[in-house]
């Protein structure tokens, strides 16, 4: 169970005694150790979000693209470009400190184009560069309560798969941070939950009074538009796909599940590698 504050920050969580396999946890913490096993982890990770984030990019290109203002197409096509060049950069980065650099960059890149993604023209959603602890604006307070969500679902897959949250390859160790679920959450952002976030806001199903501006700045969701963004998320997650790498059929809520398994698999020597999460 998690408990979270009212901008979808984790405060706290309880659970039961830590089970799973202590032979892969052992695993795991010899490569996390071993530059030579983390890097080809954390490649796959950060070219699977690059890819993820520029088929975002694509979609909205192909979708909507007769319907964008040159500057918006031109933006979103020269993002695009980018994007497929820092991909191409993190097949042969040979460092993780170099593939936090281009993951870094690919994110500039990406919510730099970002608002032109945005097409329900009311100036209330206009999105200006990420922020967070708080959200600055209504785009931002909308992505990071998906995260924070997306970040649990991460969090519950490594544990029933019996990999430790805390031990993570992209982000460092730090006391109180399970760093491992956002090393799994980096392939799942674009896919899961900026689709949605964008979906919502695009089709009007949220309104500038479905959030609340703080004295200080920040902004956060109203208790009536938690509940409703929830739902959704619920349905987003029930919707199938077939996995790139598995080549089965499953709903999108179980990406996570699958992804930590076979994370889980490269680490026991099952798998020659970590295969990222590559969305179609």
């Amino acid at each position: 169970m998690s408990h979270l504050d009212p901008n979808g920050r984790f405060l706290a969580g309880v659970e039961g005694p830590r089970t799973g396999n202590v032979l892969l946890r052992r695993a795991q913490f010899r490569a996390a150790d071993d530059a030579a096993r983390g890097v080809p982890i954390v490649r796959g990770i950060v070219a699977a979000k690059a890819a993820n984030q520029r088929t975002v990019i694509r979609r909205a290109l192909r979708d909507h693209g007769a319907t964008l203002l040159a500057e918006g197409r031109e933006a979103l096509e020269a993002a695009e470009r980018r994007l497929t060049d820092v991909a191409r950069r993190i097949l042969s980065a040979p460092s993780v400190e170099l593939l936090r650099g281009l993951e870094g960059e690919a994110a500039q890149v990406y919510f730099g184009g970002f608002n032109h993604l945005l097409r329900s023209g009311d100036p209330a959603f206009v999105f200006g560069g990420r922020s967070r602890r708080p959200p600055l604006d209504r785009v931002n307070a909308l992505l990071s309560f998906f995260y924070a969500l997306l970040g649990h679902d991460c969090r519950s897959a490594l544990e029933a798969h019996g990999l430790d949250p805390q031990v993570g390859f992209l982000h460092a160790d730090r006391p109180g941070r399970a760093s491992l679920a956002p090393d799994l959450m980096e392939e799942l952002r674009p896919v899961l939950a900026d689709r949605l976030a964008l979906s919502l806001i695009n089709r009007r199903q949220l309104a500038p009074g479905d959030f609340t501006v703080e004295e200080a700045g920040g902004v956060r969701l109203t208790d009536a538009a938690r509940k409703q963004i929830l739902v959704a998320w619920q349905e987003r997650k029930r919707d199938e796909l077939t996995h790139p790498f598995l080549g089965e059929t499953l709903p999108l809520g179980l990406v996570a599940h699958a992804q930590a398994q076979l994370l889980a698999r490269h680490l026991r020597g099952d798998l020659d590698g970590y295969p990222g999460f590559i969305w179609k």
